[in-house]
């Protein structure tokens, strides 16, 4: 069985940049999700508008997109791109409540966009908090994940579906009270 090894890693353990000059461009692309829980009064200003600072689903979007665009000044080992496409969507979920985000980039190229994906879902995540922590500062972002990514060596990864979904906040079991000895 061959062992895992980190690519951003050479054989001293000094981090490193991947050449990637060697390999073959092909089609890649990238899914990630995350999303962003907050307090019902927070959600019902998100849903009706009301946020002073504006249309806070369509101002992450645009963010997103922005994020992706600078991977690789914000995470330090990440080759710069020339990216052909990056969607961000974020939609409201009730169920949280809170706001989801699925962000997709896509390229052809010699190195994959996961991190582009991931990194547009994270800003958008962020700016929906920038934007709505006037009415809730106790917001929580998470989990952002990996959904899926295309081409390359390794070619096609799709995620495990979550074995649980996460809890909203407030929504967990509250700990038993212990008896303290006074």
């Amino acid at each position: 069985m061959t062992r895992p090894t980190l690519s951003h890693v050479d054989a001293g353990g000094r981090a490193r940049m991947v050449d990637v000059g060697a390999k073959r461009a092909t089609a890649r692309r990238a899914v990630a999700e995350g999303a962003i829980a907050m307090d019902a009064v927070a959600f019902r200003l998100v849903k009706a508008n009301r946020v002073a600072k504006g249309d806070v689903l369509r101002v992450a979007e645009l963010a997103g997109i922005g994020g992706a665009k600078r991977t690789a000044d914000l995470i330090p080992l990440c080759h710069p791109l020339r990216l052909d496409h990056v969607a961000v969507t974020a939609t409201l979920d009730s169920k949280l409540p809170g706001v989801r985000v699925r962000a997709e980039a896509r390229l052809t190229g010699r190195t994959g966009v996961e991190m582009e994906a991931l990194t547009a879902c994270a800003v958008a995540l962020l700016v929906v908090y920038d934007m709505v922590k006037a009415a809730d500062r106790g917001m929580v972002i998470g989990p952002i994940r990996l959904l899926e990514k295309s081409g390359g060596r390794s070619g096609t990864w799709r995620a495990e579906p979550p074995k649980r979904a996460p809890r909203a906040r407030g929504a967990s079991r509250k700990p038993k009270a212990r008896a303290t000895k006074r």
